[in-house]
């Protein structure tokens, strides 16, 4: 039995997101992910000037005269949502998680997927894989990934994004729009991550909190790991050790978008203090551009 309290968070997702596709982000999902793929639509008589390459053989030979095979685009397509739902996702400055934070890119983008005629998916991991909802069309569906992200606790507390990309590797054989939302807190996906992006159209998510960059000077702080457990205290009021934690951070967040340009995948980075429109706007242009 779902909660109203649930129903009550869904309902108010649908309705934030929803207004965003239908206002403000328009045509742009579809622009950004066009059906790149052929599919076979029927055979018609050869013309001259034709391409010969798409001689169908086996109804010329049957009919004595040569017949084309004829292909039109693929435009259903199938976007698969994978998520990290371990517990670092729990953190938030400013009255918003970097889940919820997740949560609702996830609706966005899968109320414009709905509304391109494509199915949508769900994979929730950890360093495990937590829940798979196969891919499906419409608004009921959608509804039905909302409510599983919002009330799916995960067993594991740790991240494993080799497992998950493995795991997508796996499920899907045909190329899908595969979208990873993660704060990638983890190291040694690069082998699986290769293979994903040649095999389907991946993006990555980077989900940001500005606490995360620069400590604020708060005395004594009792800093917790949270998939590890482990707990050091911080002198958050000492500039040496703000400068410190800032260049630290400042490193790390270079070495990944770095790591993801050397691999040519499509990044969004988004923080919890921050609208995720503009960003989302600007991944959406870029691809419109390139294409």
């Amino acid at each position: 039995m779902i909660s109203k309290e649930i129903l009550k968070k869904v309902r108010k997702i649908e309705i934030r997101t929803k207004g965003m596709v239908n206002n403000i982000l328009g045509g742009e999902y579809q622009s950004a992910f066009k059906g790149r793929g052929m599919e076979f639509s029927e055979v018609r008589e050869y013309n001259y000037g034709d391409d010969i390459r798409q001689i169908d053989w086996n109804v010329t030979a049957r009919t004595g005269d040569p017949f084309i095979k004829q292909f039109e685009e693929e435009r259903e397509q199938t976007l698969m949502l994978c998520v990290d739902i371990s517990p670092s996702g729990m953190f938030g400055s400013k009255g918003q998680s970097k889940m919820e934070l997740s949560i609702e890119i996830c609706a966005v983008l899968a109320f414009s997927a709905i509304k391109n005629g494509d199915k949508v998916g769900l994979i929730l991991f950890t360093d495990e894989i937590e829940k798979v909802i196969p891919p499906k069309k419409g608004r009921k569906h959608v509804l039905r990934l909302i409510r599983e992200l919002l009330t799916t606790e995960p067993k594991s507390t740790g991240t494993d994004l080799s497992e998950a990309l493995s795991y997508v590797n796996r499920l899907l054989n045909r190329r899908a729009i595969v979208i990873f939302a993660s704060d990638f807190q983890d190291e040694n996906y690069d082998k699986q991550m290769k293979i994903t992006s040649q095999k389907h159209d991946l993006v990555n998510i980077f989900i940001n909190d500005e606490y995360e960059d620069e400590l604020p000077d708060l005395g004594l702080v009792p800093l917790k790991d949270a998939e590890t457990g482990k707990e050091v205290l911080v002198d958050t009021s000492s500039e040496k050790i703000r400068k410190e934690y800032l260049k630290k951070r400042t490193i790390q967040k270079k070495k990944l978008r770095d790591r993801f340009l050397r691999m040519k995948i499509d990044t969004i980075e988004l923080n919890t203090n921050a609208s995720y429109v503009r960003p989302l706007m600007s991944f959406f242009r870029r691809r419109v551009h390139r294409y």
